[in-house]
């Protein structure tokens, strides 16, 4: 009995020792930076490209790190939602491309402005929405960040313009964005994100014309993820060289599942449109792991041996925790609190999103404008009278 004793005390000292090893380090036993080699931009009129030896810091590889998980976790959270029918509606996942959207914020400022297309969950949370505000969103609820009315595809916070479930629409709302930039010579710039589906189509074009005309300080970027809808890229355009299509304004081609390199183009891109230039065209080269929609199973017209094999040899998370690990900037246990800590912040917002009350009838037509007095809306019928509140 008292050698068991012994064995166990001994079993419990030699564990509590490698904690407290693991626990003793500090931030000294880290390199704070390194420097990383990432793929080369292909170019189109530009006689210079971003840098291709990029350095980031321990603290922001530790941040894009957290940010990407939580986008992930957000993403499949609301796919398990939706089958349980607890979201309802139109809902496009946006997990598999995080690092377009981090990368493109560490590039620029909060006060910069942004708009993009329906898979619109990301964006939300980098541009400053809650995890809880972005899941009661999507489940209809009060709390939601556009108080429960707008869904999925409609979610907006300070310089984020959504979230449009109009294919392109977004483009030329995007540039109108930039020429308030300009007209105001506040040194901002409008980053206007559109897919690989919307870019054949003729108001972009138009757009693109408008904003070369007037040197208007706006990033065109195409997410190019391979698939519009259900149509592969080589199926669906001509050319397949999106960041040549503004043939008169410059482009630029990147890996989009590299978070480094598309922070580094992004930022190359804000340089130029903030010295003047006018805009620039950005294709970043991305996949996503869900089909187009919650509708759409996404197997149908890809095998899943290939998605497979992207997020084996290409997932952005993935990417960025080997290069941290392996060049001493984090530790796996540091990585896995992080993982734990993210997972209960999307427990716990998606226990809200699911107790959070519905908003009432009486507010349906609030807020149609910003500051008005309050007016009379007609219902669905001329005797239907329904009261709008800014």
């Amino acid at each position: 009995m008292l050698t068991n004793i012994s064995n166990v005390l001994r079993a419990c000292a030699q564990r509590n020792g490698a904690a407290a090893v693991v626990a003793a380090r500090t931030y000294a036993d880290f390199t704070t930076q390194a420097t990383f080699e990432v793929k080369k931009c292909d170019v189109f009129k530009l006689d210079e490209a971003p840098a291709t030896q990029v350095v980031m810091t321990r603290d922001e590889g530790l941040r894009y790190y957290r940010i990407m998980q939580t986008m992930r976790r957000m993403e499949l959270k609301a796919d398990q939602l939706y089958k349980q029918k607890i979201i309802r509606g139109f809902c496009h996942l946006y997990d598999g491309q995080e690092a377009c959207a981090v990368g493109i914020e560490a590039s620029i400022n909060l006060s910069d402005h942004l708009i993009t297309a329906y898979r619109a969950h990301g964006y939300t949370y980098t541009r400053g929405g809650t995890v809880k505000e972005i899941m009661a969103e999507l489940t209809g609820r009060r709390g939601g960040i556009a108080k429960g009315k707008g869904g999925s595809m409609h979610m907006y916070c300070k310089h984020f313009y959504g979230g449009n479930g109009i294919v392109g629409a977004q483009v030329p709302l995007g540039a109108g964005v930039a020429l308030a930039c300009k007209y105001q010579g506040n040194n901002e710039l409008c980053v206007c994100l559109y897919g690989d589906g919307a870019a054949n189509q003729g108001q972009i074009f138009e757009t693109y014309n408008m904003a070369a005309l007037w040197k208007l300080p706006v990033i065109f970027i195409c997410e190019n993820n391979r698939y519009g809808m259900g149509t592969s890229v080589e199926r669906a355009a001509a050319s397949t060289d999106y960041f040549k299509r503004g043939e008169f304004i410059p482009g630029l081609r990147v890996d989009g599942m590299d978070v480094l390199c598309v922070r580094e183009a992004t930022r190359f891109a804000a340089d130029h449109c903030r010295s003047g230039k006018g805009p620039i065209l950005m294709e970043l080269q991305t996949y996503r792991y869900h089909g187009h929609s919650m509708s759409d199973p996404g197997v149908s017209y890809r095998t899943r041996e290939e998605i497979q094999e992207v997020r084996s040899k290409s997932d952005p998370i993935s990417l960025l925790k080997d290069r941290m690990l392996s060049n001493n900037m984090a530790s796996v246990e540091e990585l896995k609190e992080i993982d734990v800590e993210v997972r209960k912040e999307i427990e716990d917002a998606a226990q809200f999103a699911t107790t959070d009350p519905e908003p009432p009838l009486d507010e349906l037509c609030n807020h149609v404008f910003s500051n008005n007095p309050p007016l009379e809306v007609r219902g669905t019928h001329p005797w239907a009278k329904l009261k709008s509140v800014s």
